[in-house]
């Protein structure tokens, strides 16, 4: 067995990256967005938020057979490695991914980390393969789409007035890109009202979200194409911002767009603002990205407040997926 890292510059190695992950998307995933050669390279040059993960390509007597990826982060959660192990549909059983799993696991202790986890749809065969090595499921998600040619444009517009009227003291702001830097700080604060969004059973601390990482958010996403637009909501009469929504459109696939974060801050919950910002920005999006066909998101299960609005809009589940960790 070759396991062997992956950059974004590296062509062939990219293509062959993305095939294995566009077969194992079509045994496992079929609803999801076909995998493209140039998103991945782009999603390796960048990462979420200007951390990219390390990726790996693993070949067997010359077959690619799986592909893997490492990561960690900086601002928080210095304790944990999470990783990737996604085994082509042809080769599996043979014991690639216990294989590669066994070195992902030996990288993490001489990385000092105490903690790993791993992600899987829920399906039986990756959720034995969890259990086999040790990891236990601590968290239940739900990917949901909402398709906009199916939404009620009637009922999505009640609700805005609806919700415009509970929320009579807030103001709307629209932008799209890089946040000015005069804002920089209240954003971050802004962002970090998302650490109370339940996370089950997970060993995993509040995340941080210092100016600077606002900043390589927005960069890592410009750099892979994404044009990201932003909803906030604004109190009259303290200027506070209170709650915000953020949609990235896809720059390869404009037609594709994906449901990066929606927080309110918890003074100011209780006014309906989470159905406005979510309302406005499906009204926006209709004014300067009219093309947009789908907007995906996910929510832990237990999440049932963002769950309860989000069916509001008309998402629909696609399918539920595990986080699992074990301890170091």
């Amino acid at each position: 067995m070759d396991i062997r890292q992956v950059t974004w510059d590296d062509a062939d190695a990219v293509r062959r990256t993305t095939a294995v992950s566009e077969a194992v998307r079509m045994f496992e995933e079929p609803w999801s967005h076909p995998k493209l050669p140039e998103a991945t390279a782009l999603s390796m040059r960048h990462g979420w938020d200007g951390e990219p993960s390390d990726h790996f390509l693993v070949t067997v007597d010359g077959a690619d057979v799986a592909v893997a990826s490492y990561e960690t982060a900086t601002y928080d959660n210095l304790h944990v490695a999470w990783f990737g192990v996604d085994v082509h549909p042809e080769h599996r059983r043979r014991g690639h991914g216990s294989a590669v799993v066994e070195v992902l696991l030996d990288r993490a202790r001489s990385d000092g980390k105490t903690s790993v986890g791993i992600d899987s749809w829920d399906l039986p065969g990756p959720e034995a393969f969890a259990a086999r090595h040790g990891f236990e499921r601590k968290q239940v998600s739900v990917n949901r789409r909402q398709v906009l040619a199916k939404v009620d444009r009637s009922e999505l517009d009640r609700l805005h007035a609806a919700a415009l009227a509970a929320a009579a003291d807030y103001e709307l702001v629209r932008r799209v890109g890089a946040t000015p830097e005069d804002e920089l700080p209240v954003v971050a604060r802004l962002t970090e009202a998302i650490n109370d969004a339940p996370l089950d059973d997970l060993d995993i601390e509040d995340e941080a979200y210092p100016p600077e990482r606002i900043v390589a958010y927005e960069a890592a996403q410009a750099g892979q194409g994404h044009v990201l637009h932003r909803v906030y909501a604004r109190h009259r009469e303290t200027g506070e911002l209170a709650g915000h929504t953020v949609v990235a459109v896809e720059g390869l696939r404009p037609w594709i767009a994906h449901q990066h974060d929606t927080s309110v801050v918890r003074a100011h919950r209780g006014h309906r603002l989470g159905v406005l910002l979510k309302t406005e920005m499906v009204r926006w999006l209709a004014e300067v990205q009219p093309q947009v066909e789908t907007i995906d998101t996910w929510n832990a299960e237990s999440n049932d407040h963002m769950i309860g609005v989000n069916e509001a809009l008309g998402y629909e589940v696609l399918s539920r997926a595990f986080s699992y960790q074990r301890s170091l």
